[in-house]
């Protein structure tokens, strides 16, 4: 069965191609408007940057620009690092993570004692021309090999073998993470994007929920998430519980979640459209501020300007140009709630991405899924 959360070879429009390596609908079409372009590259940042092509200068700008928090990664990392391929594409690691300090307290999941996870990480690879994405997420629970890195405050780490991917942001922080995906994918990280978990949910309040249908019920005390099969419009309290839930439906694992984070990513999409955001000034305004609040960036988008010339370089990827997968892994025969990656299949989605082809159908077929795939329809 495949981790492919939408049908096709990969990218509309160009074929699926492999190779090795060996580091680890219809033919009318209606004119798009401003509103139907801007769609996001992930639900986590989907108000944070997209939304800021729109806004304005002068106190809006300062405002904006004041909300934003950024890592200088480029230091952290020095120059030990793949190198960039000029092919006109860019990849960016989004990371949601799972702090339980200050306003995330009170959420469910996650450990309480102040540190962070990272809940969530998505490689977005952007093609030359910037018209399709994919979308690659990484199981947390998937047992890697951490490189040694050194965090955004110079103290260094040492390398671990046989540990969880999600500790390399709990150990080092976001240099460490991406130093972990570089790593795992040898493709450069161009760019770092991370949301927590109450700004998440403010971003579903602003929006006025997200509404889904879920085929199944749907309940985990644990991420405080309780949906009778039907269609729901979620506010952010639900919408978050449902991105986090792995108990609730499927079999229980981090790959059933993934699923059901990519279902969701298509209704914030279709949702974001329905409301013609970028009509409306005032709502464009309140995404903005509560999203750029919400994010923390690489210091190269660290700036509203950095952040609208990069929104307007994504403007043309609409959801269904996004190709949407999960790294393919299998099930750990030692513990069935971690998971190991499959190399060869792996191999051919990185090696796609680093040549800027699309991901071929054959890299996602017969991995480990999670089961919970059509149980969110965002249609």
């Amino acid at each position: 069965m495949s981790a492919e959360s939408t049908p096709g070879p990969g990218i509309p429009g160009t074929p699926g191609t492999n190779g090795p390596r060996n580091s680890a609908k219809g033919r009318r079409r209606k004119p798009r408007s401003r509103r139907q372009k801007g769609l996001m590259i992930t639900a986590w940042v989907a108000a944070g940057i997209v939304v800021l092509g729109g806004t304005g200068a002068g106190y809006v700008y300062f405002k904006l620009n004041g909300n934003i928090k950024s890592v200088d990664i480029d230091s952290a990392l020095g120059t030990s690092r793949p190198t960039k391929v000029d092919n006109g594409s860019e990849n960016i690691l989004v990371l949601g993570s799972d702090s339980r300090a200050g306003g995330n307290k009170k959420l469910g999941g996650g450990a309480d004692d102040g540190s962070a996870r990272s809940d969530t990480a998505m490689v977005v690879h952007v093609y030359k021309g910037h018209k399709r994405a994919s979308v690659v997420s990484i199981p947390r629970d998937t047992i890697i090999d951490r490189p040694e890195c050194t965090d955004t405050h110079g103290d260094t780490h040492p390398a671990a073998q046989g540990v969880m991917f999600n500790s390399a942001y709990s150990t080092g922080g976001a240099a460490c993470a991406v130093k972990t995906v570089e790593s795992l994918t040898d493709i450069r990280m161009d760019h770092y994007l991370e949301v927590d978990f109450k700004g998440f949910e403010k971003l579903v309040d602003e929006l006025g929920g997200v509404p889904v249908t879920t085929t199944k019920d749907i309940k985990d005390p644990e991420s405080h998430l309780d949906l009778k099969a039907g269609t729901h419009t979620l506010d952010g309290e639900q919408a978050l519980g449902l991105v986090r839930t792995r108990h609730g439906v499927g079999d229980g694992s981090d790959l059933g979640r993934i699923q059901l984070q990519q279902a969701f990513i298509k209704a914030l999409a279709d949702q974001v459209k329905h409301l013609g955001v970028f009509t409306n000034p005032k709502k464009l305004y309140d995404l903005a501020d509560t999203g750029t609040k919400t994010v923390t960036t690489d210091s190269d988008l660290g700036s509203v300007n950095s952040l609208m010339s990069f929104a307007n370089g994504l403007k043309g990827i609409s959801s269904s140009k996004m190709t949407m997968v999960t790294m393919p892994v299998q099930y750990d025969p030692a513990n069935r709630n971690r998971v190991i990656v499959e190399q060869t299949k792996t191999d051919q989605v990185w090696t796609a991405l680093k040549h800027d082809r699309a991901i071929p159908r054959s890299a996602t077929e017969g991995t480990a899924t999670g089961d919970a795939k059509g149980v969110v329809d965002a249609g």
